[in-house]
């Protein structure tokens, strides 16, 4: 039952729930602008810092941007998601929200597709193997079922859902989010953190800033340590940031190999004067941004002394676990060939010490975040796990919520692909496009804003309301995009194609579409063309794909090994040979190449062996490369088989054979979907193994056999299956269906 009363500017609502009455304020806004903005607030938070937030909506409103404050005493995340869902479809509708405080968090399960890389088995701990998710609160045309409230006290805000099967399978944000939640150690007041970041808001809002002045970090490790990975990025952010590389504004890259210790190199650049915006890569941890590993070393001594601190951290592990430590160094001394004396003093206190000091050095640690006074406004935290704001304390909250001038953050709640676009949109940035406006276009499930999402630089008056309008209002002409395209600009260009993409019938998209991907000599330009046409799979992007092999942007070259694999058609098995023998300098490519090679038609790729390694005269070292890719063809056969045998083995025990079927949600082969056909269609299996198979068939959207996938599903829709294989149908024909809506 809902009460409706108007007084002033402030909408009571009261929602009588089944634990008691919970009063939710909404008010509206004081300015009328193109889109709006929405505060979400739980109530003993606002009560504390109301002076705090009220100066920060007035701030985003001066900045054009009306903004309602919606607070509440909030007992399940559907109260919120229904009040958002009603103001974005308001006249002037809602572009984006902040969720301040202690507001529920949603914990997603059964969409782990819809990540970049987790891939976790559902059967361990709820709270580990869900996704933290606000894409419950952003992308309103995602339908899920409540599962349950976590019972544990630590985690009662934890609010389980699952994916329907009849809701769309794919993301496209309605509007942006992001949290204001800081993170809280040894009994830390959250509220006096969320009242000091506001203020320090209120302050960034006073003041025009261009993004001028810009630092990308790589740490150790990430794709494959690849140069040319991270120089054609370089390339491609000149292209779309030109003017950062221009006498008198900054652009600076960092990378892990110029210093055993580029934590510190790292934190002058954060806390420089100046800094706009940091763009940080690598892996991570909740609690940690990994940086170096053990130093690149080819000398003897610095090679011995690397040796030494490796299996002195394997002992006192060994210690912690309670295993049998003199066994494991009797191991290690077998299998590297050391003795004892490598090892005499991993419990000596002084080596432990150094020790501890010297990993701590080698990585971002909280401590250096909380004690760093960043000036970088903006920063992006490409890695695992540094965004996990469902726990109480994380790394990539320190960023915003210190006292710095960090005003915003994005990170990740869960572990991210490496092969992530670096640079997807970022030019935008430097047009005044806000940081939720940005993040629109890129998020996945594991992708979260940290901070203000209004936050923008300065960029042109005139056009900044305008792309930030059209964006946060999902403008639906398409004159004003085609206008847009026109621009000598990357990434305008760029957004161009998206939203053309979403508007134009298939026929003349697919045209322009492959005219900008061999036409543009913008990096950015052609990898969205690339990536829009992948939606199609139309001959238009096959032929593009068979180019991409040999763009000159590695990220592309990446790309498409990504989708050749992910495709297996034999048409392109010649493509990929090829692209390995003329690209081994692209370390990234070479590994996805090498991985993928075992997805295909295996008779084919020893052909293509042969005819293009092991007989070119031209190939100085043809007869070693040919036998080490013919070994990997071999690993595929026989990892096939084994699958093919352990699978249709109805002797096996259930859980074994449950276990090899997800194997095919990572390694994508594509001889085995008749396999997994035949498995979910066989009603001699039991619901629970035929569930798994079509699941893991739902990791094949791109598969040349995706049509025979959609075929099966209808077919057991209209069968006498159990209704959970009927659901799991549902699901993985929408999501065969739903790729190339996205």
């Amino acid at each position: 039952m809902k009460h409706f009363t108007l007084t002033g500017l402030t909408l009571a609502l009261s929602v009588l729930a089944a634990d008691g009455l919970h009063a939710q304020s909404i008010q509206q806004p004081t300015v009328k602008t193109p889109t709006t903005f929405a505060i979400v607030v739980d109530q003993h938070t606002y009560d504390q810092a109301k002076p705090e937030i009220d100066a920060y909506r007035a701030a985003v409103e001066k900045d054009g941007l009306g903004t309602y404050i919606i607070s509440g005493r909030w007992s399940k995340p559907e109260e919120i998601r229904t009040i958002l869902q009603d103001l974005h479809g308001k006249q002037q509708p809602l572009e984006g929200t902040v969720l301040i405080g202690d507001i529920p968090i949603p914990m997603l399960r059964d969409a782990q597709f819809l990540t970049s890389a987790f891939k976790m088995s559902q059967n361990i701990r709820w709270d580990k193997s869900s996704v933290p998710s606000d894409r419950y609160y952003d992308d309103f045309d995602l339908q899920f079922d409540f599962i349950r409230q976590d019972t544990a006290k630590t985690c009662s805000n934890y609010f389980y859902y699952s994916l329907r099967a009849n809701s769309p399978q794919y993301i496209q944000l309605d509007i942006y989010s992001a949290r204001i939640k800081p993170p809280v150690e040894n009994g830390e007041d959250p509220i006096a953190k969320i009242k000091a970041y506001l203020k320090k808001v209120v302050r960034q809002k006073g003041q025009t800033r261009a993004l001028n002045d810009m630092v990308l970090s790589t740490g150790h490790g990430y794709n494959s340590n690849s140069v040319n990975s991270t120089i054609g990025d370089a390339l491609a952010l000149r292209t779309q940031m030109p003017h950062l590389f221009r006498p008198g504004n900054s652009v600076k890259f960092i990378n892990f190999r110029s210093d055993n210790f580029i934590k510190f190199n790292l934190l002058n650049e954060l806390k420089r004067e100046g800094l706009d915006f940091a763009y940080m890569t690598g892996h991570g941890t909740a609690t940690l941004q990994l940086l170096n590993g053990y130093p690149l070393a080819s000398n003897p001594q610095p090679s011995m002394d690397n040796v030494a601190r490796y299996l002195r951290s394997k002992l006192r592990s060994a210690k912690e676990d309670g295993r049998d430590v003199e066994a494991v160094k009797k191991s290690f001394m077998e299998s590297l060939g050391v003795n004892e004396k490598w090892m005499l003093d991993a419990f000596d206190p002084k080596s432990i010490a150094a020790d501890s000091l010297f990993n701590d050095d080698m990585d971002m640690q909280i401590h250096d975040v909380k004690d760093t006074h960043i000036k970088a406004p903006l920063v992006y935290l490409n890695s695992c796990l540094t965004g996990s704001f469902h726990l109480p304390n994380y790394l990539a909250g320190y960023y915003p919520f210190s006292d710095n001038d960090n005003v915003a953050a994005v990170a990740n709640s869960v572990g991210v692909l490496q092969d992530l676009w670096p640079g997807e949109l970022m030019g935008l940035l430097q047009h005044g496009v806000r940081v939720g406006n940005w993040m629109k276009h890129m998020a996945y499930l594991e992708t979260h804003i940290l901070g203000d999402p209004t936050y923008h630089f300065e960029g042109d008056a005139e056009q900044r309301l305008k792309i930030n309008t059209a964006i946060g209002a999902c403008d639906g002409r398409v004159s004003y995009w085609k206008t847009l395209l026109k621009e000598n600009d990357a990434d305008l260009q760029a957004l161009a194609l998206v939203y053309l993409s979403r508007l134009l019938p298939e026929k003349e998209l697919s045209s322009l579409l492959k005219q900008y991907y061999f036409e543009s000599a913008f990096e950015t330009v052609r990898t969205q063309a690339f990536i829009q046409l992948r939606q199609l799979e139309n001959p238009d992007y096959f032929e593009v794909l068979h180019a991409a092999k040999s763009d000159s942007y590695e990220f592309i070259r990446r790309s498409a090994v990504y989708d050749l694999a992910e495709f297996g058609g034999n048409d392109f098995v010649k493509d990929m040979i090829q692209l390995y023998v003329s690209d081994p300098h692209s370390e990234r490519v070479g590994y996805r190449l090498r991985t993928s090679l075992s997805y295909m038609d295996p008779m084919l790729v020893r052909q293509e062996i042969d005819r293009q390694i092991r007989l070119n005269p031209n190939l100085s070292n043809g007869k070693l490369l040919a036998e080490k890719l013919d070994q990997i063809v071999a690993s595929g056969e026989r990892a096939t088989q084994a699958l093919e045998k352990k699978i249709l083995n109805k002797d096996e025990k259930e859980k074994e054979r449950m276990n090899e079927i997800r194997t095919m949600r990572l390694y994508r082969y594509h001889r085995m979907v008749p396999i997994l056909i035949a498995t979910a269609s066989d009603k001699g299996n039991s619901p629970d193994i035929r569930v798994t198979a079509l699941e893991a068939l739902s990791w094949f959207p791109l598969s040349y056999q995706r049509t025979a996938i959609g075929e099966a599903c209808a077919q057991l829709l209209n069968s006498d299956a159990p209704e959970t294989v009927k659901y799991q149908s549902l699901k993985t024909k929408n999501i065969m269906a739903g790729f190339s809506k996205k």
